[in-house]
């Protein structure tokens, strides 16, 4: 048995800067799997799990998160509990194989000659993927950024603007690197489930 007493992702004045700490903690003791201990260890949000978008870890730490849910075992902040409306740890059938339901539109895209442009989504081989227009070539390029092993630390005032610093974000107008959808990803960060920006940058 392991005891949780402390919040999850602790106070909204914890310092951590992940905006998602109020309100989400364990309503009681239980047992959980280590992946969701360290999750609570290191107070690292859903919507930045250390696990690759779709891999098994993801899906299952998704799926234990929902099941405590449901069993109001837990509760969650408003950007945690977000996922608890979407299909977030569930599974299905596509093409025969096994797949997160949350994730179908990553292989559809993939099939479309004309994907939606400018739209990051979550998935593939990074964090995030985004499908945009070389002006050069005139050809539609797929370009993959973040890392789902690094917390997108948005909600960061302090972090926002030495990432920004550091990566010379005001610089980045290339839609085609991944540098500049890096740089705006608070642009998006209520479309991919990050809660709110503390900064443009993060």
């Amino acid at each position: 048995m392991i005891k949780l007493k402390e919040l999850l992702f602790g106070k909204p004045d914890c310092g951590c800067g992940c905006g998602n700490c109020e309100g989400t903690k364990l309503t009681e003791q239980i047992k959980i799997t280590e992946n969701l201990q360290y999750h609570l260890d290191n107070k690292i949000p859903l919507g930045e799990s250390v696990f690759r978008i779709s891999s098994n870890a993801h899906v299952k730490l998704f799926k234990e998160v929902r099941q405590l849910w449901e069993n109001s075992q837990i509760t969650l902040s408003e950007a945690d509990e977000y996922f608890m409306h979407t299909d977030a740890g569930r599974q299905g059938i596509y093409e025969g194989k096994i797949v997160p339901l949350d994730l179908p539109y990553v292989m559809e895209a993939e099939k479309k000659k004309n994907p939606p442009l400018n739209k990051p989504k979550r998935g593939g081989p990074k964090a995030y993927y985004v499908y945009v227009r070389d002006p050069k070539t005139k050809k539609i390029k797929k370009v993959t950024f973040g890392s789902g092993g690094l917390r997108a630390k948005i909600s960061n005032k302090k972090a926002a603007q030495a990432f920004a610093k550091r990566h010379n974000c005001d610089q980045k107008k290339d839609r085609t690197k991944a540098s500049y959808w890096s740089c705006n990803l608070p642009r998006y960060a209520k479309q991919l489930g990050l809660g709110e920006p503390a900064s443009r940058y993060w």
